[in-house]
């Protein structure tokens, strides 16, 4: 049997079928239509006294889905308002990224700014160090040269005064003793210390004795008398330091000599020097390659 609610029902799938076949145009002049039918219904069975079964017909039309047009514009607006959302979202992102990027390139410049002034100063530490190391040398070469210069000032000092106490002592002037250095050195720059000191001795005996000139320069440029003197080699020797110290114990009165006059070196000497010596000196000793005679 049918009833008003089954009624109804119909009629509505009817019209919603007719509406997914026709064209937009159609569909709206059948939901125009639609309308106006449900409405005549709806009075027709509200005059009727069906009551409950009217309230039941109105509860059915109202629950009849919504028209397609609507649910397009629906998911049309939706679907717009999330783009709208994801472009929000993404600008953020866009934003985010941006900002994290400047922060990072902010970061590494400050880093980059941090190195640089590390290395400015450890390339300054480093200046300084080799700048005191630097002076720190100099000071210790400008000390060792000072300390050089005294010590040859003081050994100068020191061979001045064993000079001037031998010039003292023995009572030669500074030009003797230039002169005895001289002679010694050429007599017997090869010789030890005896020896040099042996020559000095018979020069000192010379000046001493009465017999020869009463100065070492008159003793030993007297003619004849020794060779280095005839030949000039007297005056191109090199006076050795220890040829001074030789001289200089000699004028402090160190004496070998037993009182010699002369000395000679018979494998050096001319013939007839030779023969002279051994005919008119007393022999004394011999020391090396020199003989020693009063």
């Amino acid at each position: 049997m049918l009833t008003l609610r089954s009624i109804l029902q119909q009629i509505c799938q009817f019209f919603r079928g007719m509406t997914f076949k026709v064209t937009k145009r159609m569909y709206r002049s059948s939901a125009v239509f639609m309308a106006g039918a449900a409405i005549i219904t709806v009075v027709a069975f509200t005059s009727a006294g069906f009551g409950s079964g009217g309230r039941n017909a109105l509860t059915a039309f109202a629950e009849t889905p919504k028209s397609e047009e609507s649910q397009d514009k629906e998911e049309v607006k939706e679907e717009t308002v999330a783009q709208e959302k994801a472009q929000i979202k993404l600008t953020e992102a866009r934003m985010q990224a941006q900002q994290l990027a400047g922060n990072l390139l902010e970061k590494e410049v400050v880093q980059k700014q941090v190195q640089e002034e590390e290395s400015r100063a450890e390339i300054e530490r480093i200046n300084v160090r080799i700048a005191l190391e630097e002076e720190a040398k100099r000071q210790a070469e400008e000390a060792a040269k000072k300390a050089e210069e005294a010590r040859k000032a003081a050994e100068e000092a020191a061979r001045k005064a064993e000079e001037e106490k031998a010039l003292h002592a023995s009572s030669v002037s500074s030009d003797d003793y230039q002169v005895l250095l001289r002679i010694v050195q050429a007599e017997a720059g090869v010789c030890d210390d005896k020896g040099k000191i042996l020559v000095a001795n018979v020069i000192i005996n010379r000046v001493k004795s009465g017999e020869f000139p009463d100065t070492v320069k008159g003793v030993v440029y007297e003619p004849s008398q020794f060779s280095p003197v005839s030949n000039g080699s007297i005056n191109s020797v090199k006076v050795t330091d220890d040829t001074k110290q030789c001289v200089d114990r000699a004028l402090a009165g160190e004496d070998y000599s037993d009182g010699a006059l002369y000395f000679m070196n018979r494998g050096g000497s001319r013939r007839g020097a030779i023969s002279w010596f051994d005919s008119h000196l007393t022999y004394l000793f011999q020391h090396g390659n020199h003989e020693f005679f009063k």
